[in-house]
């Protein structure tokens, strides 16, 4: 029987790249997004579309449709980056990226938690930008208390998880050549998807919690 993946934002982006490759490994792929792409049409098994993430009923929706099936890996990709200025910070901004990148990771893991068994395995797609130790350059300041949030949150998940058998990984995917920055990246979203891939692959109970680059490295709270 085939393993089956939910990714979220899987309509461009690392989330379509990660599509890409575990409908490649022989995996059965379920994209959720707001509004699919030809991509991830071609590769994905059932495209959840209309879903917005931060939406308590959208979200309630895709657990319903999912009611009944094993999910064996849920990937946590939609995001948002945006910036703001010290002295005419947009915390209407600020609000929305928590929102995206923090609150709906969360929303999305308790709400397929029925889904999930012993074994399933839960990746949030972070950035080391929410890194606080790592932080010497400022700004980006909703981005990075967004990402900072995940991963707290991704820290509890896993030790709430773990009596369930249940790993959960915070992944920094790299500076990835995407709409988000403009395609200005240091690398492809088929590296980065296969990076992300290589550390889900070696996530276990043991090392559950963690907080990685998709090239290995461990990174700093």
């Amino acid at each position: 029987m085939k393993s089956t993946v939910v990714i979220t934002g899987a309509n461009r982006g690392v989330g379509l790249a990660l599509a890409e490759h575990y409908f490649d490994a022989g995996w059965r792929v379920l994209g959720v997004c707001r509004q699919s792409s030809e991509e991830l049409d071609r590769v994905a098994d059932h495209v959840f579309d209309g879903v917005d993430v931060t939406k308590a009923h959208d979200v309630a929706r895709l657990a319903e449709a999912l009611n009944g099936q094993a999910v064996d890996l849920l990937i946590n990709n939609a995001g948002l980056l945006r910036d703001e200025s010290l002295g005419s910070i947009d915390f209407d901004s600020i609000r929305e990226q928590m929102e995206i990148n923090a609150y709906a990771p969360l929303r999305v893991a308790e709400a397929l938690l029925p889904t999930l068994k012993k074994g399933s395995k839960i990746a949030n797609i972070t950035s080391r930008m929410g890194s606080i130790a790592d932080n010497d350059s400022g700004g980006r300041y909703g981005y990075r208390a967004s990402k900072a949030a995940l991963n707290a949150f991704g820290k509890s998940l896993a030790m709430d998880l773990k009596p369930q058998g249940i790993a959960v990984a915070q992944l920094h995917p790299g500076y990835v050549q995407t709409r988000m920055v403009n395609f200005g990246g240091l690398i492809s979203p088929q590296e980065a998807a296969l990076g992300i891939a290589a550390r889900i692959e070696a996530l276990t109970l043991e090392n559950s919690g963690g907080f990685w680059h998709s090239n290995g490295e461990s990174l700093p709270w």
